[in-house]
């Protein structure tokens, strides 16, 4: 197994709604915001080459969106996702899996574009898109609360074009790559464990945005049912 991490990009967010109920005296000492109350993030993808598989976990928000949505999340910096995926040796042809912990949009946006006619294409053309049938149902049909995050272009093309994998139950995946379930964040978000040299590796997604928010209460105000995620 071959295991390697990138950054697709960064971006801003109220850091008062990453961190909830936390006042800002505290977690401005480990996470100081600007003048704007904003604070960076950075959109992280990981490589799984196992076999004949190579899989992608998460994809970032992606390059079709228009320059108002983009201005909103003032991305900048990283490596891209292309750029990213061809530094490490592999196109975009190569993918043959995409695991999505979840379908907001800056973890799925980067698995379709817009071709040069306007029309919506998967990124990754020969790769099944994996996603919990929770999670898909709850983006398709979204809440209130949730449904700026739930962007159609970016999920209906998995299903039109036949990509997408639908799970129902936690386990392996694939050889050495296990899947769990966790609520809280939104629902049926897949947190994939990897067995890796004797160790394993967790890619935690948006259970833990940060290492300050290892201790428990420490919840974001973007998790619709806080509770099940201190839980």
């Amino acid at each position: 197994m071959k295991l390697s991490f990138f950054n697709i990009t960064n971006f801003k967010i109220d850091g008062g709604a990453m961190f909830g109920v936390v006042p800002k005296v505290l977690w401005s000492r480990v996470y100081p915001s600007d003048e704007n109350n904003l604070i960076p993030l950075a959109l992280k993808s990981l490589i799984i080459e196992t076999g004949d598989r190579v899989i992608l976990i998460d994809n970032g928000i992606g390059d079709k969106q228009d320059e108002k949505f983009m201005s909103h999340v003032q991305a900048f910096g990283g490596e891209g996702l292309i750029a990213g995926l061809a530094k490490r040796g592999y196109k975009a042809e190569d993918i043959t899996d995409v695991i999505l912990t979840h379908l907001h949009y800056d973890h799925c946006g980067g698995g379709t574009y817009r071709d040069k006619n306007g029309q919506l294409q998967l990124t990754f053309p020969n790769a099944k898109y994996h996603v919990t049938e929770a999670q898909w149902e709850w983006a398709i049909n979204p809440n209130p609360r949730e449904a700026d995050a739930f962007l159609p272009e970016n999920l209906l093309p998995m299903r039109d074009k036949g990509a997408l994998n639908l799970i129902k139950e936690e386990g392996e995946l694939f050889p050495g790559v296990e899947i769990r379930i966790f609520n809280g964040h939104t629902r049926g978000q897949i947190i994939p464990i990897v067995s890796y040299k004797g160790r394993k590796l967790v890619f935690v997604a948006d259970l833990f945005p940060f290492r300050a928010h290892i201790p428990l209460p420490w919840i974001m105000s973007y998790d619709v049912e806080p509770l099940k995620t201190l839980k």
